[in-house]
């Protein structure tokens, strides 16, 4: 059994990932809640509720029929998964008009989740497929979502650091969104959906 095997099947490995999750969580929450309390800045308190209601989701998913076990597969699935947690409320902004989108952003998120219901996960996993709402029209609805969201957010909210986190972030997203197709269209019900449902994150784009 290999490493990554076996962290995935140890409940000590597992309770850690989770506390180490939940931390980073508390402080991203703190300053975005504390944003909100001083400028009554909505953005701030939606942005870190969808971000909780995806933390939610990773707690209650499914375990896959086969996961993968590929040490790039994980470190881009955790470096992916924890990059938005490190931006952080900033008083410049390129475009502060930009943070309306992160309300279609936030709502093509939980139109996602809530048609991937549990079958969400961390790594790429052989889980139901899903087929129906918005995975009718692209294949990764909530990639997309973080592309629209983060986009509206870092114009927004124009650090230096929040610039370097999201070039970081959208180079990992894109990275596992491809790492990620190539292990799914090993299972020929995928490639039939591929087929079905041509474009991944934009239509008629991408």
């Amino acid at each position: 059994m290999n490493a990554i095997s076996t962290l995935r099947h140890s409940r000590h490995a597992s309770l850690l990932g989770n506390a180490f999750m939940a931390g980073i969580w508390a402080v991203f929450a703190y300053a975005h809640v504390l944003a909100y309390l001083h400028t009554s800045d909505w953005s701030y308190l939606l942005f870190c509720m969808t971000e909780t209601v995806s933390a939610l989701f990773f707690l209650i998913r499914t375990t896959p029929d086969s996961v993968s076990t590929d040490m790039r597969d994980w470190l881009l699935a955790i470096g992916a998964t924890f990059a938005p947690f490190f931006f952080s409320p900033s008083d410049m902004a390129l475009w502060a008009d930009a943070r309306y989108l992160l309300l279609p952003g936030s709502a093509l998120l939980l139109t996602g989740l809530l048609s991937l219901n549990r079958s969400f996960g961390l790594v790429a996993a052989q889980r139901t497929i899903k087929t129906r709402g918005v995975y009718r029209v692209i294949r990764h609805p909530l990639y997309a979502s973080y592309l629209i969201s983060l986009s509206g957010y870092v114009l927004a909210n124009t650090s230096t650091a929040n610039l370097l986190i999201y070039v970081a972030t959208m180079s990992l997203l894109l990275a596992r969104l491809l790492r990620e197709e190539r292990f799914l269209a090993a299972d020929v019900r995928y490639r039939a959906y591929m087929r079905q449902v041509k474009y991944r994150l934009l239509p008629f784009i991408f």
